[in-house]
Parts: structure tokens; sequence; C-alpha cells
């Protein structure tokens, strides 16, 4: 017996062990040390839906959501729903006023089904077919962004009333960082280089088409930006190039779109991008460049994803084994792994872990947490600190995990894929209900 079973009322003075820049905005322990998010218990939840399993604090949702419609009150917010695209999640952001993108039919069909207004949806993409350009037109998408001067040919083909479109530039600006994706420099997939003849073509072929309406233009730097001055650099070369297309064809765009990209914490002590600081930075430097190229000064739309999502979600693992190797780590396996986190391999992201089920006085100690998929990559966090007397059955949490999991989530091994759990207000509701090996099974249709 510890002394917190003899005291309980000493819980509410322990010092929290949970970062609260990674964790969701409703999370807290309740008298038995357990972790909460949207008052739940994360062990119930687990108790009820097995694990793994991905949680979804609604109200962290809505809370981001009316934070970057306060910080950017006159710009147009559009969430980026590769993030995290499910049907609660287009609902919730669509009820607080953000736009959705999509970036596939799919997704697509998941907004206007969860009763996105399709004049609030924007379609990106660097590789839409023929039929996926066709049924965003049909349903009346807001705006389509083009990729390329092939991609305006084939939409002005199956366009058969007025479209607006924006156009992808690439600025060339490289973003540097351990964790940053550049997206904004010249020698990639997306988009066409900034004052390049590609462009001048693109461009060219849409005043052309009879029912396309260019309106402005597209750029996305990179994904994990902390510094807001990146985006100076980019609205210096947007606004020009706006003037280069005024004066080469006669066209005042009055839309410029930013990307998201936006960098949040993963770990303690991380970086995170200062929205308040970035208003401040896009204000400025639009009054700079417009002022400088005597341009009219454009709406601006920003599109978070992963700022929306990712604070939102906390995956939970049951420990299935604990294995120390002579002179070497102490290895903590647990039931999910790369198949509902991928982006460890992919990216050599970092993850912090904790132990949700109870409070524990044991000393720590530092191990690494892996999966159970046959790859030696499949690791969840190395070097964390858990609990000496973790053992078999307890269960942890893993934060920061409501973007790109669900999303990108696999069923590797034939192993089944997560269900997503949301919480508000004392209770936990299924989103997405778990795959089962039947779903699996279902999709063969023959030996």
């Amino acid at each position: 017996m510890t002394l917190l079973d003899i005291f309980p009322s000493l819980r509410s003075a322990m010092t929290p062990r949970l970062d609260p820049a990674l964790w969701p905005i409703s999370t807290r322990h309740d008298q038995s040390g357990r972790i909460c998010i949207g008052d739940v218990s994360l062990e119930e939840i687990a108790d009820q839906y097995g694990t793994p399993t991905y949680v979804v604090d609604e109200a962290d949702v809505r809370h981001r959501c009316r934070m970057y419609r306060e910080i950017f009150p006159d710009a147009e917010i559009v969430y980026a729903g590769k993030a995290l695209m499910i049907r609660a999640m287009a609902k919730w952001v669509s009820d607080e006023g953000l736009g959705v993108d999509v970036c596939s039919a799919g997704e697509l069909t998941i907004a206007l089904t969860a009763g996105v207004d399709p004049a609030r949806i924007i379609l990106h993409g660097n590789a839409k077919s023929v039929a996926e350009l066709r049924v965003a037109v049909n349903a009346g998408v807001g705006r389509i962004v083009l990729d390329s001067h092939s991609e305006a040919l084939r939409l002005a083909s199956v366009c058969t009333r007025p479209q607006k479109v924006l156009i992808r530039v690439t600025p060339g600006i490289d973003i540097h960082g351990h964790k940053a994706v550049a997206t904004g420099i010249v020698d990639q997939k997306f988009g066409l280089p900034a004052f390049s003849e590609e462009l001048d073509r693109a461009v060219a072929a849409v005043s052309a088409a009879p029912h396309l309406q260019l309106i402005g233009l597209h750029c996305h730097l990179g994904s994990q930006i902390t510094d807001p001055e990146h985006f100076r650099s980019g609205i210096n070369t947007m606004i020009a190039q706006m003037d280069d297309i005024r004066r080469s064809h006669g066209i005042i765009l009055t839309e410029l779109d930013l990307g998201g990209g936006h960098g949040i914490p993963y770990v303690p002590g991380d970086a995170q991008l200062d929205l308040t600081r970035l208003a401040i930075v896009i204000d400025e430097s639009l009054d700079d460049a417009c002022t400088r190229n005597r341009f009219p000064r454009p709406e601006i739309v920003l599109e978070p994803g992963r700022a929306i999502a990712a604070r939102a979600g906390v995956t939970l693992y049951r420990v299935a084994n604990i294995k120390t190797i002579s002179g070497g780590r102490t290895f903590v396996s647990v039931d999910g792994g790369m198949s509902d986190n991928p982006r460890v391999s992919l990216y050599n992201s970092r993850y912090d872990v904790e132990l949700v089920n109870r409070h524990s006085n044991a000393p720590l100690e530092e191990v690494t947490v892996v999966g159970r998929h046959c790859e030696s990559g499949d690791e969840i966090s190395v070097g964390i600190q858990l609990p000496a007397d973790l053992h078999e059955g307890d269960l942890l949490g893993v934060p920061c995990t409501g973007a790109y999991h669900h999303s990108m989530a696999s069923t590797y091994n034939s192993v089944c894929r997560p269900p997503v759990i949301a919480v508000l207000g004392g209770v936990a509701r299924p989103l997405i209900r778990r795959e089962s090996i039947n779903d699996l099974l279902a999709r063969e249709v023959g030996i």
C-alpha cells in the first residue's frame, strides 16, 4: 500500500506527469490515478473496445478550430482532410465554420455524406483522374487546385458549368529541420515552379477554357514548420508571381492559399509554430509585398490538418511482454505497431508514451516500445522512460496520434485496423468499428 492509497486526497497535489502540449485539453487523472480524456477513463475504453484503439477528443478538435478562427479572423480556414478524414471529423470542423480540403473521390464522398457544403470543399491532388474531376465538378466543389497543364486540359474537357480553380505553385523555398518535409522546393512532384514556362502554359490553358475561372494560387511550403518567417518568404514570392500573371495575362487573382504544415510538438520540448506570430507575419508580409508590387491584397486561405487533429488523438496499447537483453535494451512489446502507426518507420518520427491505467511511484527506466509486426523497424518509441514496475497487461497511451494514423493504417501481417472512439462529456462512442478478419476475407474473390 502506498501513501496515495492511504491519503487519496494527495492525488490532486501530484505533479502532473503529462505534458499538456501533447495531450488533449480534457486530459486529467481520476482518483485512482488513471488517465481520463473527455471525462472517460482510458482503461474503461480499452476494456470495452479492446486494443489497439484510437481515442479522439471531440472537445479538443473543436477548441483548435475555434482558436484558428479567432487568431486568423480575416482568413478562410480549411481543414486538410488527409490528416484524419472520417465523417465525424468532417462534421465537427464544418460545424465550427471550417471548410474541408480533400485529395481523392473517397475523401470527397466522406465530406459530402457528412453534410459539408460542397462550396466549402477544395479538391487537391497531383494525379487526379478524369473521373475524379468529373465527380468534383458535378458535386459543385468550391475550388479545384490544378497541379499541371495537362490537368487543366482534362478539367476543361469535363467541365460543363462554371468552376473556380487555383494553380499550385512551388515558390522555391527549402524548409530545413529534422521533422520537416519540404514541398515548397522546385524539384518535387507537387505543383509548378514559380515564374516558369510550365506555369505560364497552365495559366493560359485555364484562361482559354470557357468554364474555368482562375481566382488564385496555392502553395504549400512543407510540413512541421515551426519558424513563421518561412511564410514571409513564401508570400513575397507568391505576390510577385500573382503580379506577373496580371502583367502577362491580364488576370487579377484575388485568393492566395498558403496551405498548412503548421508544426506541433510530439515529445516534450519539441518546438511548435506560434500561430499568433504567424498571423503577424502574414499581415506584415502581405502589406509589404502588395505595396511593393502595387497589387491588391488577396484573400488568404490556410489549410491546417495535423494542427487540428493530432493532439486530439491518443492510441491505446496493451503490454504483451517485456524482455531485457543482457548487455542490451529492454523491449516492451505491445499489441499494435507499424500497421496503426507507420510514421516511425516512414519518417523516423518520435512519440511520447505513458502508463495510463494506474499511477506508479516506481523509478523510471529507459525502454524501447516495439510493435507486434515481423519487422525489426516496427518501433513506437525508442529510449522512452517508463516505470520500472511496468508489467504485462498494463495499458500504454501514445499522444499526438490523431493525424496520419487512422488515415495511414494498413493491414500488414493481416492485422486488423483499430477502431476510432470519440469521447465527450463522459461518453465514449465508436466512430469507426474495429476491422475484422471477415472484412479482410470479404475482398478475396477466388483461389
